[in-house]
C-alpha cells in the first residue's frame, strides 16, 4: 500500500487510525472480491458482468418509459 500523508490539519492519533483502520479493511475487501471472482470465473466488477445486457425491452404501453428502469 502506498504511504499516506497528512496535506491538512493535525489529526489526533485516534482519528488517523480511524482513518487508515477503513482505508486498509476497503483495500483488503476489495482484494478478496477480486480474488474470490477469479476463483469462480465470473466477472470481477459488476459493469464487465453480460448477464446484465440480458434483459428483456420494455412492452408498449402507457407506463413502459416509467417502468423501464424497474429491476427485474
Amino acid at each position: 500500500m502506498a504511504p499516506i500523508q497528512v496535506l491538512h490539519g493535525q489529526p489526533t492519533p485516534e482519528e488517523l487510525a480511524t482513518v487508515l483502520a477503513v482505508v486498509q479493511s476497503r483495500a483488503a475487501a476489495a482484494q478478496a472480491a477480486a480474488e474470490a471472482a477469479g476463483r469462480a470465473g465470473g466477472p470481477a466488477s459488476p459493469w464487465r458482468d453480460h448477464a446484465r445486457k440480458m434483459r428483456s425491452m420494455p412492452t408498449p404501453g402507457p407506463a413502459a418509459w416509467r417502468t423501464s428502469g424497474w429491476a427485474r
